[in-house]
């Protein structure tokens, strides 16, 4: 294996490979990354960024995608062939913010923004998209991958140790590696869809909805980016012929004005696509040295909008342990527990979005049964064999729940890892973190040893200090009682937990001793009494010789 050539290759550089990328960059592994299409993509797309996406993306360290993101807006419906409002109904179920969850707001984007955010982020670590590059062929062996690239007519061998297709539902990786992916496609659930520029008198700033899903209709939403013409369309219902409207802007515009019960000025048609509902998963996200995520591994019905988000949820947990076994410090069975991690997460999001669709099918309904579930914050992989939990007594045959609904009352190893506002940090380490999703990111693990006082943290430090930091940060948190003084510690971070928010999240009395391994995705990795389940949990991950201090 040629080790100057970047020892990942990611095919395919829409949102799924980009974290990937990412994540992978961050963690100090070069990667290489094309794009069949010579240039980015334009349009909304997949706009719907539910706050588990959010915190990933809080993480990377990319704050635009919360910071410029828009709010949901309102869908308004009118009575048939008029302007005036029969109802308003929110598409996003409402949460109220507590500590542990400070991303409690659903965040619209436009895919096309929200890529260049990525790939801005990546130049900053020397790494571009590689556009009108197109993946031929690849073959593979025990020792790595073989791809046979095109560019301008002009092919190429490239050798790689390992490959990630993000290349798409039409994609050539899955095929080429032999995945399945079944499923069904529903000729019932039919749309075209994309953005347009037009103005309507009376038309303010709403998710505006005329008509029915039954017979013809259509929603417009508006799309802050690119000015108050700005608007994502589809069109739906039975009545409709998609395969002629898209094909056709002249048609297309025909329909959409006669849709609309007021006067419209047509701008422009940025992009259409017509969209046969498909809903399909591999059988498998990896084969040898090559795996699949996002939409080359699944697809589904748009209702719920889970699509992006699971794409890149996908990435995220396979970025950090592949980012560890190509630096040789986890062996590459660790890389099983991807597929194990994301099968029924995937399984049951399929599951939950047909069910929203069927619903909608069948009383033209789109925004009810949309419950907090979707913000997907109780995604979880418990049943994972790298997790492990000394408080919680694993029942054999229990039935797997991975896309459960988030129960701030209760926490176990393989959930999300809760937040934490109002940490006061005490002695040496970063003055600027004050919540404990300011000490989470991908390159490391996060051990959090709460404590009565720092004297009871003493065997436990000292008996992980020889974790190398690179890989491995430790944080001690003091209930609130504890005397706020500067302080000597072998810990990265001393934290005082002035209003005991994290104490609450994480279910630890003040007088309690408790330790909590967070994983580079922000999941609670082990819940554990002291150093000798850290180490049984790290044996799980780590080659421990090669992350021990020298």
């Amino acid at each position: 294996m040629n080790n100057i050539q970047p020892p990942v290759l990611i095919v395919g550089a829409g949102p799924a490979g980009l974290v990937a990328a990412l994540t992978l960059v961050q963690n100090g592994v070069r990667v290489r990354i094309i794009d069949k299409d010579p240039n980015p993509r334009i349009g909304q797309r997949g706009p719907g960024i539910w706050p588990r996406s959010l915190e990933l993306f809080n993480f990377l360290n990319v704050p635009e995608v919360n910071d410029q993101g828009k709010l949901t807006p309102l869908i308004r419906s009118y009575k048939p062939g008029t302007l005036e409002p029969l109802a308003e109904t929110s598409v996003v179920p409402h949460m109220d913010p507590t500590p542990a969850v400070p991303f409690h707001l659903t965040k619209v984007m436009g895919q096309q923004f929200l890529d260049v955010i990525l790939r801005r982020h990546l130049e900053k670590f020397s790494c571009s998209v590689e556009m009108g590059t197109e993946l031929l062929s690849f073959e593979q062996s025990d020792q790595g991958v073989t791809a046979v690239l095109a560019k301008n007519g002009i092919s190429e061998t490239f050798d790689t140790e390992w490959m990630i297709g993000a290349d798409g539902a039409k994609g050539v990786v899955r095929k080429q590696l032999g995945l399945t992916f079944l499923g069904e496609t529903r000729d019932d659930a039919w749309i075209v869809t994309g953005d347009i520029r037009l103005k309507g008198v009376g038309l303010d700033r709403y998710w505006h909805r005329f008509g029915n899903f039954h017979e013809r209709g259509i929603s417009l939403r508006p799309t802050d980016e690119v000015g108050e013409d700005g608007w994502q369309f589809f069109l739906f219902g039975q009545k409709l012929d998609m395969t002629k409207i898209a094909q056709s802007e002249e048609l297309l515009f025909q329909t959409v004005a006669s849709l609309i019960p007021t006067e419209v000025t047509f701008n422009k048609l940025v992009w259409v696509s017509e969209l046969r509902t498909n809903i399909r998963m591999v059988n498998k996200f990896s084969e040898g040295r090559v795996f699949v995520a996002g939409d080359a591994a699944h697809v589904h019905s748009p209702t719920g909008g889970q699509g992006l988000n699971s794409s890149v949820q996908d990435a995220f947990n396979l970025g950090w342990k592949l980012a560890l076994v190509a630096k040789g410090l986890a062996d590459k069975s660790l890389l099983e527990t991807y597929n194990a991690e994301r099968f029924p997460v995937i399984s049951e999001m399929l599951d939950m979005t047909t069910s929203i669709l069927n619903h909608a099918m069948k009383t033209g309904e789109m925004t009810s049964r949309r419950t907090p579930i979707l913000f997907m914050l109780g995604v979880n992989c418990r049943s994972s064999s790298i997790v492990l939990d000394e408080f919680v007594t694993q029942v054999e045959g229990k039935p797997i729940n991975a896309y459960g609904m988030l129960d701030e009352g209760h926490l176990e190893a393989g959930d999300r890892a809760p937040d934490a506002s109002n940490v006061l940090q005490v002695g040496r380490g970063e003055s600027n973190v004050d919540t404990l999703f300011g000490l989470y990111r991908p390159w490391y693990h996060t051990v959090l040893v709460f404590v009565p006082s720092l004297v009871d943290a003493t065997p436990i430090l000292g008996a992980l200090e020889a974790f190398d930091k690179s890989v491995v940060r430790l944080a001690v948190i003091l209930p609130s009682s504890a005397p706020v003084t500067t302080v000597a510690s072998p810990a990265d971070h001393v934290f005082v937990d002035q209003e005991s928010y994290a104490h609450s999240a994480y279910h630890v009395e003040a007088n309690q001793t408790k330790v909590f391994v967070i994983r580079p995705d922000g999941v609670v990795g082990a819940i554990v009494n002291g150093e000798g389940g850290v180490k049984k949990y790290f044996s799980r991950i780590f080659c421990e010789s090669n992350v021990l201090r020298l």
